[in-house]
């Protein structure tokens, strides 16, 4: 027996105990009732008369006493069995189908309906017929003899006495239908509210209470109708959150769904009446606006899309922390790219998969060859699978270079995927789809290992002090087994900790999670080193410099690389070198291609840079010789 089996088990239990309840409380009161006037019957009653009150008082007495000791169904037997005997008694020496006593057959009935079910009443029903019918052939027979009485105060009574006690059963009666139509009208009232929440929560996300993906469907075919009719059109945008998921990583869902929460008010009440904003799922989003083909709606629609982004790009306040996220959104147009809602999802989808592309915090159109991209990117995800199942990878080195003595201080680990055709797939492609694939942690430790083994390899070789710094995605940091690959890396290359940087980029820092920072603590504490990689593109901010025990900031290569050619950028770089000379960490210059630019940094106090002005990124066989020369 299942749980909604036992369920409606105690629920069918607990209403026969209720009507019990009922049945007996009203067993009590007839009783009651009935025999006060009977009682008020034998204070005027004379000779059969008078014992006939007599012993139906004894029997409604036992009935009232069964009663009261829970004994329900025999009561009513004795209660009904007694009145209907007394009353044929009464009938049968008195004037037989005319006497006053016929008039409490309906009283009786009256009580076997409350008292009792269909079979009850049928029962006692049948036996008045049978009674009646008796006297009736008694009296045409001759056997009984009716004696009609003369009319006194003592009949007014006993008449008096039948309507009190069958206008009370009436009354009771009456009022028990009326409790049991108001008690249906309260449970319709609650079956029509359950209903109302039932179908809101089927049409609503139950966080942001906007409407879900189902009534979404619902909203775009309604207004899309609507529009046509109007000459005007629809534009879906898909908004999906940017480094998101690293909040979540970072602070916990309860904090993302805060900030979904709050985005979900900022969103809403930017919209107009006939302006939809909907959930899709996580942290993406659906705006159904309209528009028309005219050039200064395009212009407005682009407008309104421009202040959706920067809504997004607010800082948020979440759980005492201040958070910022940005979004990227596609836009597909109804009907020209489709008049079906799933079809303009896929392309809205597409289209903003386009704009993360892009650079992010951005929108982009959907147009028909971003449908070869989708494909190409479907198709580079399975390969990616495979390829990290089979190690298909290569690690390039490109050094960093000590920039007062000349000497290679370290070399960076730089992840590629060759080809068969001899091509090479760039990092910057295939890293955001390991993320997404949930393949980063394996593909990682793989790259740490190797790294690790070229760097002991290097070593032997006799570069005992080089060092080698290996590029760590945030996501690492979620299965918590980070700090055990790298000691199992450390250890099977017999490595030395402290020849080991780990470059973590500043999104990473967007929030002090304490998983995060435990583990950067024990990684620290085996004497590894941190790096800040591409300071200056992201929050820039050195209070987190110090709490996640960081060592090194690498200025990102935008900054470095127009030196020479804009003093704009000089203030920036010499803060950025001060600064972090302030707090003890030393600073490598990314992107140096030429001498000039390695002088200028010298003379701002910069210590390492890297480079094509040295070397590009090498293969193995490539860096040993050139590190060997």
């Amino acid at each position: 027996m299942d749980n909604n089996d036992e369920l409606y088990n105690v629920v069918e239990v607990n209403s026969a105990q209720s009507l019990s309840q009922v049945r007996r409380h009203r067993l009590l009161q007839i009783c009651a009732v009935s025999a006060l006037g009977l009682v008020a019957s034998l204070l005027v009653a004379r000779g059969v008369a008078f014992t006939i009150f007599a012993s139906g008082l004894i029997s409604l007495l036992v009935a009232f006493l069964l009663a009261y000791r829970h004994k329900v169904q025999a009561s009513s037997f004795v209660l009904l069995s007694a009145m209907s005997a007394m009353l044929f008694a009464l009938a049968l020496v008195g004037a037989g189908l005319f006497d006053i006593a016929i008039i409490g057959y309906p009283c009786l009935l009256i009580f076997a309906a409350i008292l009792g079910g269909v079979g009850l009443f049928g029962s006692l029903l049948t036996l008045t017929i049978i009674q009646c019918s008796v006297l009736v052939w008694l009296n045409l027979s001759g056997h009984v003899v009716p004696s009609t009485p003369k009319l006194s105060w003592e009949h007014l009574i006993f008449v008096q006495v039948i309507f009190i006690i069958t206008g009370f059963s009436v009354y009771v009666l009456v009022r028990d239908i009326k409790q049991l139509m108001l008690s249906l009208q309260e449970e319709h009232d609650k079956v029509q509210l359950s209903r109302q929440q039932i179908q809101h929560l089927a049409h609503h996300d139950p966080l942001t209470q906007l409407p879900n993906r189902l009534h979404g469907e619902q909203l775009f075919q309604r207004l899309l109708k609507d529009l046509r009719k109007a000459n005007k059109q629809l534009a879906l945008l898909f908004l999906d959150l940017d480094n998101f998921k690293p909040v979540n990583d970072a602070l916990g869902h309860v904090a993302g769904d805060i900030l979904l929460e709050e985005l979900a008010d900022r969103l809403s009440n930017l919209l107009s009446k006939d302006q939809y904003l909907i959930r899709f799922g996580g942290d993406e989003f659906l705006v159904l606006t309209p528009f028309t083909d005219e050039q200064d709606n395009h212009l407005s629609l682009t407008q309104f899309v421009n202040t959706l982004l920067a809504e997004c790009a607010k800082e948020f306040e979440v759980q005492q922390n201040r958070v910022v996220v940005s979004s990227s959104i596609g836009i597909a147009l109804a009907p020209q790219q489709g008049e079906h809602f799933k079809e303009l999802c896929r392309k809205a989808d597409i289209a903003m998969y386009k704009a993360k592309s892009d650079g992010r915090n951005t929108y982009c159109f959907y147009a028909p060859e971003q449908d070869a991209y989708s494909e190409e990117r479907f198709t580079l995800l399975q390969k990616l699978r495979s390829a990290v199942a089979n190690k298909d990878f290569e690690l390039y080195y490109q050094p960093i270079i000590d920039l007062h003595t000349g000497r290679t201080a370290s070399v960076e680990a730089l992840l590629r995927w060759p080809q068969s055709d001899g091509s090479m797939i760039g990092p910057d492609k295939f890293i955001p789809l390991a993320e997404s694939a949930g393949v980063i942690n394996t593909l990682g430790s793989w790259v740490i290992a190797q790294a690790c083994l070229f760097c002991a390899s290097q070593r032997e070789r006799g570069h005992s002090d080089l060092r080698i710094a290996v590029n760590i995605s945030a996501l690492q940091f979620n299965d918590g087994m980070l700090k055990s690959y790298v000691e199992e890396a450390l250890a099977t290359a017999k490595l030395p900790p402290d020849a080991l940087e780990l470059e973590l980029t500043e999104s990473l820092f967007l929030n002090e999670s304490s998983a995060i920072l435990q583990q950067l603590s024990a990684l620290t504490d085996m004497g590894i080193t941190i790096s800040i990689d591409d300071f200056g593109t992201g929050y820039s901010n050195l209070a987190y410099l110090r709490k996640f025990n960081a060592s090194t900031l690498k200025i990102d290569r935008s900054f470095i690389h127009p030196l020479t050619s804009d003093d704009n950028d000089v203030p920036l770089v010499q803060a950025m070198i001060t600064m972090a000379s302030s707090l003890g960490m030393h600073t490598i210059a990314e992107g140096i291609e030429d001498e000039a630019t390695k002088q200028m940094l010298i003379e701002m106090g910069c210590q390492l840079g890297q480079g094509y002005h040295w070397s590009k990124p090498l293969n193995e066989q490539e860096i040993t010789d050139k590190l060997r020369n």
